[in-house]
């Protein structure tokens, strides 16, 4: 993964650093403040299944790396307490995927996120899945 910009809240930023998973497949966190952030990924050959396709679970990662950006953008640690992906297009070897991820809402130590993951094409974007996440902070930020 390559270091994360400016636009990446301290809190994230320390546990970006410390993501091997999604540094392993190439993610790039580009944003992440204010419960929002952005991620991107380019799909390659150890990504697809047998029908050519990327593999569901790699467009998950994606997603769940964006989420999991923008709930810790805040400061205290937080986790993904459960999600759920809706596959829409499929996306190819070379298929440049970026992923925006937004807070709905926050109450107590919950918050729900949506997480859109986009192909990207010399004509703009292109819808391939939708993530809906629920987090759980599990650590105030003087604990």
């Amino acid at each position: 993964m390559s270091h994360p910009s400016a636009e990446v809240a301290d809190a994230t930023r320390a546990m970006l650093d410390a993501d091997t998973a999604s540094a392993s497949l190439g993610i790039d966190v580009t944003a992440a403040k204010e419960g929002r952030s952005a991620a991107r990924m380019r799909v390659t050959e150890a990504m697809v299944n047998g029908h050519g396709i990327v593999h569901g679970g790699f467009l998950f990662i994606l997603a769940d790396t964006a989420f999991a950006a923008a709930c810790n953008s805040h400061g205290p640690v937080t986790v993904a307490a459960g999600a759920e992906i809706t596959f829409v297009a499929t996306a190819r070897v070379g298929d440049e995927l970026a992923a925006t991820a937004e807070q709905r809402t926050r109450y107590g130590r919950n918050g729900i996120y949506d997480v859109t993951v986009h192909r990207l094409t010399p004509h703009g974007r292109e819808v391939v899945a939708e993530f809906r996440g629920r987090s759980r902070t599990v650590a105030a930020p003087d604990d």
